[in-house]
C-alpha cells in the first residue's frame, strides 16, 4: 500500500491536476474570486468532527493552506514563491471539485484522493507552512489577538499520515 503522500504525488502528476494548476495560476490575480474559493474549501474541510486522529491533523494543515493562500491573495503575506501558492490553490480547487479522479460521491474513496493530494502538498511544502504559521503567530502577537489552536500545533509528519 502507498502512503497518502505517495498517492498525492501520483495525483499531482496527473493531467487532470495540471488543469487545476492552470486554473489556479489564472485565478491568483483575482483576490475576490480566490477568497470565495478559499471560503468554500475551508467549509468543506471544516466538516470533519474527529479531534485527535491523523485525518484531523491533515484537516488542520489543509486549513493552514487556506489561510496561507488567503493571506497571499490579500497581500498580507508575501514571503513565499507564487508557484507554491499556485500549487496550494490548485490543491484546494481539486478538493472542491466533486468530479475528479475518484468522484466525491463514492463513499470514503471519493475523499481519499483529496486527502492524498493535500498530504502530498503538506509534505512537499512543509517548511513553507511552518514559516507561515510562525508568521501568523507573530502577527497575532503584534495585534494582541489569540492564535487559533491549529496555528500553534505542529504539522503532521508524512509518516504520521498513514496508508490509503
Amino acid at each position: 500500500m502507498s502512503t497518502l503522500a505517495q498517492r498525492g504525488l501520483q495525483i499531482s502528476k496527473n493531467a487532470i491536476f495540471s488543469l487545476f494548476v492552470n486554473r489556479a495560476a489564472k485565478l491568483l490575480g483575482r483576490p475576490f474570486k480566490v477568497v470565495t474559493i478559499l471560503n468554500e474549501a475551508a467549509d468543506k474541510l471544516a466538516d470533519e468532527h474527529s479531534k485527535d486522529n491523523k485525518f484531523k491533523q491533515l484537516f488542520d494543515a489543509a486549513l493552514t493552506v487556506v489561510r496561507l493562500v488567503r493571506s497571499y491573495a490579500t497581500g498580507d503575506y508575501r514571503q513565499i514563491q507564487a508557484s507554491t501558492v499556485i500549487s496550494g490553490l490548485a490543491v484546494l480547487l481539486y478538493v472542491l471539485n466533486p468530479i475528479d479522479l475518484i468522484p466525491d460521491f463514492i463513499p470514503v474513496l471519493g475523499f481519499l484522493d483529496d486527502l492524498s493530494l493535500v498530504s502530498w502538498f503538506i509534505g512537499k511544502f512543509q517548511g513553507e507552512l511552518v514559516r507561515f504559521r510562525e508568521w501568523e503567530t507573530q502577527q497575532a502577537g503584534l495585534a494582541g489577538c489569540t492564535v487559533p489552536a491549529a496555528t500553534t500545533t505542529s504539522l503532521p509528519a508524512i509518516a504520521e499520515l498513514g496508508h490509503s
